[in-house]
């Protein structure tokens, strides 16, 4: 099964601020849904176990995830794979930062998401509102704790 999702996010911090927030792994997982451990391994690799809840169905997933920087700084992507309750999900994402030119930062956004395994047989209306819940959480999350430094 495959999902994709894509939004927007107004921060209220300029660009460089959001470029040095969203380059630090410990930062990133802290707003992941849900985080229950994070273990980071390097300035651009991570392991992030969530509590996911599909419907009545509630465990952990455990998640390896990469931080994947373009130059120039106006693009980050990010590379998860990992699963949980029997299922694989691996996701691409990712950003573009855009200078408002007010000391403001869009960040322009967009995941694509594909599950193997049982939880893909869970229903896809069921499936698709936790997925858009996780992607979309993340990137609200991120902005709430930009705009709490």
């Amino acid at each position: 099964m495959k999902l994709e999702y894509n939004g927007e996010e107004q921060v209220p911090l300029a660009k460089a601020a959001v470029w040095d927030f969203i380059n630090d792994p410990q930062k990133v997982a802290s707003c992941l849904p849900d985080v229950q451990e994070v273990i980071v391994h390097d300035p651009k690799n991570f392991d992030a176990i969530v509590s996911v809840g599909l419907g009545l169905v509630r465990g952990k997933f455990k998640f390896k995830i990469t931080l994947e920087p373009e130059e120039g700084g106006n693009r980050m992507n990010v590379k998860i794979s990992g699963g949980g309750f029997g299922s694989a999900v691996d996701l691409l994402a990712g950003a573009d930062l855009k200078d408002n030119g007010d000391s403001t930062t869009t960040l322009d956004w967009s995941g694509a998401a594909t599950m193997r395994g049982p939880i893909a047989t869970v229903g896809g209306r069921v499936l698709d509102a936790q997925a858009q819940k996780l992607i979309s959480g993340t990137f609200a999350n991120v902005k709430t704790r930009m705009a709490g430094n």
